[in-house]
């Protein structure tokens, strides 16, 4: 079945998963993304390996963007905002400060493995996040309490769909359900990913404004 959005439910909340690769969480007014991993040109320029610069400006626009639609009181990044702290130029780390002044809202990072040693102001930093029925992570934290799901980033999941003749992937998100767990997809676009697991529930994104529940 093909949406320009999917939801679920669980316990009393509803969750919106979004062909932005993002998710809204509709009762707290609360937007996640993950793994950003701004300044990836830029370190990989750092070893001699030639990517174009404009992607921490398109995925920096595409944040704006999902702002502006949705209207969250809240932006939560589950982590790798960054891709290192070492490929963090004034003029990206000026952007990023900037963001929740310009676009009139509070940012939660929660930090993930490439965050590690990035400093920024104007950003509230957490190591993970607990709500009633929820805990946000970056990295998987396994089947926590029965009526409590993990909602994390890292994985970068993708599913590959292929004939006889041709394959394509798409990024998508991922339900774990034996382990109470939902991967988001890789927000960024210099992101690769990884095969979903057959027994998780998916939904690929295939357009801007399209998902599919497979």
């Amino acid at each position: 079945m093909q949406k320009k959005s999917f939801s679920i439910s669980w316990g009393n909340s509803s969750l919106e998963m979004l062909p932005s690769k993002a998710l809204l969480l509709p009762q707290t007014n609360e937007l996640l993304i993950c793994d950003v991993h701004l300044g990836k040109a830029e370190y990989f320029q750092q070893n001699g390996i030639p990517l174009t610069n404009n992607s921490d400006e398109q995925n920096l626009l595409n944040i704006k963007k999902i702002v502006e639609n949705y209207k969250p009181y809240r932006l939560i990044i589950l982590g790798d905002l960054f891709h290192s702290k070492y490929s963090i130029s004034e003029s990206l780390k000026s952007k990023v400060e900037n963001l929740s002044e310009s676009l009139n809202i509070k940012i939660e990072l929660i930090i993930g493995n490439h965050d590690i040693g990035c400093k920024v102001k104007n950003i509230s930093l957490l190591e993970y996040k607990r709500s009633s029925n929820f805990i946000f992570s970056h990295e998987p934290i396994g089947k926590f309490e029965n009526n409590i799901l993990n909602i994390c980033g890292h994985y970068h999941p993708k599913i590959y769909l292929k004939n006889s003749k041709d394959k394509l992937s798409f990024k998508c998100f991922a339900m774990d359900e034996k382990n109470n767990t939902l991967y988001l997809p890789a927000f960024g676009d210099l992101t690769g990913g990884y095969p979903c697991k057959d027994a998780f529930r998916k939904w690929a994104i295939i357009s801007e404004k399209e998902i599919i529940a497979l």
